[in-house]
């Protein structure tokens, strides 16, 4: 048995607490904002999240907060593993955002809140005018916060860093040109193959509480605990923790696009698991997240795609879903589903794009949010570039704002460099389930069954209760033996489509 922490750890611990309850706060009113507030309430709302931003900035940057760091590392050999890894993350952390100023973490939280309204109100008009003056404010914050920050190479490195410590925007080319070539040389033999999935039975309208139903089915199946989560509709669909047993998740439906929505909730799903498994120690501390958002994103990729696009998966499935929509389904076969949900097609939309194609749309955005940050690109010919980006890489024209470059939620939050994060999501989710087939044989055989326990317990004891006690890396390797390689990823996507399309 581990001997009790100095008390020097206790009292860290304590005004972590309290900070984290802070964040805690503020993600309920976000949480809100999306799902609930009325639209006069979005000026109010702003000052609400920029006060609770920077006093939990104050409090967790504050002179005690240092003094008590300073001691446990003084004592850091006596520390119980847990508090060792709160005193080295709080340090990381700590040091990071001591460089903001308070007036600064308050102003970004007040302008996102405003940018987040008229995004919502640009995508319902499909007119990027009425974001743009929003947008231009937030790279213009973006580039301070990367000056206040620091940084060796782009500007662009201090913002990655929020979401995948260690990375760069040179690794990150290096990964996409290596990605972009292989994968292109795929795509050519697919769509010259001759094999084109039938999806005329995807034509018509799906019941919307119909696919509420089936949707609740699934997260219920697949392990998402109700008791200690919930989920709710918004205009784009995202997760958030308030506690480890307050874990919720949002989707949107349409009726002519149930996959999309089912995929969503099922993407939205695999983050809340890796949510809802963190260390119970670990609690109202920073260590109660992921190891980093391209590992948050291996997990609902992992799920979304590897688990929820497989044929094993529908061999369950498609029986039940036949319940929830008579008689929509009942000559449609499970290799019928299977083959459609996988077809390979170059797409408008990021979060419908398949496996194969995926990775350009997170090109498509990387270039873009680079230019911004470095300032070789002006916000006003954004919907230009992005048109003309999208036309070079997928062959699409871009027929409205909406269908481009307003169709994420992301840059209304601010959260410039989160999207290379999902390409690096597909790389870590192919290179841990190289193991989780080998540590469980009968993996297929229980999805088959509807039996998703074996995976969501390897989960949780490889990934999951770890938090950010391990940067990425570290728990990649741990597991895998090896560092991030593209291989495995591109390795799954020859096997997966050689199949569906016999090349």
């Amino acid at each position: 048995m581990e001997s009790e922490s100095p008390v020097c750890a206790t009292l860290l611990r304590e005004r972590i607490n309290a900070v984290s309850d802070i964040h805690a706060a503020n993600a309920v009113l976000q949480w809100d904002q999306e799902v609930h507030m009325p639209p006069k309430g979005a000026a109010a709302r702003g000052a609400q999240l920029a006060t609770l931003s920077a006093l939990a900035h104050r409090e967790f940057t504050g002179a005690e907060t240092a003094r008590l760091i300073d001691e446990c590392e003084a004592v850091y050999d006596t520390l119980s593993e847990a508090d060792r890894a709160l005193t080295s993350v709080a340090r990381y952390d700590f040091e990071r955002a001591r460089k903001l100023p308070e007036k600064f973490v308050h102003e970004f939280a007040k302008e996102t809140s405003a940018a987040y309204v008229a995004w919502v109100k640009a995508r319902e008009e499909s007119d990027f005018a009425t974001f743009q003056p929003n947008l231009e404010r937030l790279i213009e914050l973006s580039r301070e916060r990367a000056q206040y920050l620091g940084y060796t190479g782009s500007p662009y490195n201090a913002l990655l860093e929020d979401f995948e410590r260690g990375m760069t925007a040179e690794q990150l080319k290096a990964i996409f040109a290596e990605l972009a070539e292989k994968r292109s040389k795929l795509v050519e033999r697919i769509l010259s193959s001759g094999t084109q999935p039938d999806t005329s039975w995807m034509n018509g309208e799906w019941d919307l509480q119909a696919q509420w139903d089936f949707g609740m089915r699934v997260l219920r199946d697949l392990g998402y605990d109700l008791d200690a989560g919930r989920q709710d509709k918004s205009v784009h669909p995202f997760s958030t923790i308030f506690a480890i047993d307050d874990v919720r998740i949002t989707t949107r439906f349409g009726k002519e696009e149930f996959f999309s929505s089912l995929t969503g909730t099922i993407h939205e799903c695999g983050h809340a698991l890796y949510m809802q498994g963190h260390c119970r120690e670990d609690a109202r501390t920073m260590l109660a997240d992921g190891a980093s958002l391209g590992m948050h994103e291996s997990q609902s990729r992992m799920w979304e795609n590897v688990i929820g696009r497989s044929l094993p998966f529908w061999k369950h499935y498609t029986p039940i879903l036949r319940e929830y929509h008579k008689g929509k389904l009942d000559k449609v076969t499970p290799e019928q589903i299977h083959a459609a949900i996988n077809r390979v097609q170059p797409s408008l939309i990021r979060v419908e794009a398949d496996e194969c194609t995926y990775n350009l749309h997170i090109v498509v955005r990387f270039e873009i949010e680079v230019g911004l940050i470095e300032g070789a690109l002006r916000v006003q010919d954004v919907p230009e570039v992005w048109n003309a980006t999208i036309k070079r890489y997928l062959g699409l024209d871009v027929p409205n704002d909406a269908q481009g470059c307003l169709q994420d939620i992301h840059w209304s939050h601010g959260a410039f460099a989160y999207f290379p994060t999902y390409a690096l999501g597909n790389l870590y989710a192919a290179q841990l389930f190289e193991i989780i087939e080998r540590d469980i044989p009968n993996l297929w055989k229980d999805v088959e069954a509807g039996n998703f326990a074996p995976l969501l317990d390897w989960l949780r004891d490889k990934v999951h209760r770890h938090g950010r006690r391990k940067l990425a890396p570290e728990l990649l390797r741990d597991v895998t033996g090896a560092t991030l390689s593209s291989a495995p990823f591109l390795s799954y996507l020859k096997r997966k489509y050689g199949e569906l399309y016999r090349i």
